[in-house]
């Protein structure tokens, strides 16, 4: 039974993925070649941590046991040495994913699964550089890791079964739900969820409506938790562009060719959450949501 994890990338989505694995017991080696980030990531899943303690869903003891399950590690090699499964969840750029998995096949253990967190790249294309191909697969899970239940299970060309039926074993033992699907771009939920964005800010861009109008639209209408702009703005405008793209390139298909809104928004550095501005700005410590100024009636 797979006990010994090992997370590549300590950004938001490897550390809420180490944050799972080590609540659930599991020992983690969370790597990353930036130093920097890996304290960040560490007091990122404390800080999330004390939020379930608030709550109560976790009491201190499990959250101290927790992170002591947690080491941070910058070397690939040295991390992943010992693992049984390796999830990689670094940026959303396929040259990076595919140096990064010639590295873990070389020093992985033989019987070790290779999973990728990639929200549209082909799992095929990621297991073709690897002598393991039939071990390679998906596991993405959704932002935020801790509290989203759903993990989207992608079984590569190759895939083995049997990994296969590991990985959603695995995935409910972390409290997950796990969805398994076949490997085409955008897989199923980005294939769906993407044109929505985009047809979204399509409609912006043709004026048909303004922001806070279609996510009001959307969220009243259709029961959505978030708009679609402001969802945009969460996920992150740069790989909303970046998964349209692989979903364009992959099927050949106008319908999902990036609006210019969109590619001119990434080009100027108006990202969303992260840069603090996309269709929304976003404040310090602030919850209320402020229409950008470059949409504003």
């Amino acid at each position: 039974m797979v006990q010994k994890i090992a997370v590549i990338g300590a950004g938001t989505m490897g550390n809420g993925i180490a944050h799972v694995f080590a609540q659930n017991g599991f020992t983690v080696n969370l790597i990353d070649v930036n130093a920097e980030q890996l304290e960040k990531a560490i007091a990122t899943i404390s800080k999330n941590f004390d939020r379930q303690v608030a709550k109560g869903s976790v009491t201190e003891e499990k959250k101290q046991q927790a992170l002591a399950n947690i080491t941070t590690i910058t070397d690939i090699a040295e991390g992943v040495k010992h693992a049984e499964l390796v999830v990689e969840a670094a940026t959303e750029n396929i040259e990076l994913k595919l140096q990064i998995f010639k590295q873990i096949d070389e020093f992985a253990p033989a019987g070790c699964i290779l999973a990728s967190n990639t929200s549209s790249i082909s799992i095929t294309k990621i297991a073709a550089v690897t002598k393991r191909p039939e071990l390679v697969i998906g596991m993405h899970f959704m932002n935020p890791v801790p509290v989203m239940k759903l993990v989207e299970i992608i079984n590569g060309y190759a895939t083995n079964k049997q990994v296969t039926d590991a990985i959603v074993d695995l995935s409910k033992r972390l409290g997950k739900v796990p969805c398994v699907v076949n490997d085409y771009p955008g897989f199923i939920a980005n294939k769906i969820l993407m044109p929505m964005i985009n047809e979204a800010i399509y409609s912006l861009y043709e004026g048909i409506a303004g922001v806070e109008e279609i996510d009001t639209i959307m969220k009243l209408g259709m029961a959505h938790p978030m708009g679609p702009l402001q969802l945009a703005d969460f996920i992150g405008l740069d790989v909303c562009l970046s998964i349209l793209n692989v979903l364009y390139n992959g099927f050949g298909n106008t319908k999902y060719a990036p609006c210019p809104l969109l590619v001119n928004m990434v080009t100027a550095g108006k990202l969303g959450v992260k840069t603090g501005e996309g269709f929304y700005i976003y404040s310090a410590g602030s919850k209320e949501l402020v229409v950008s100024d470059r949409f504003k009636k």
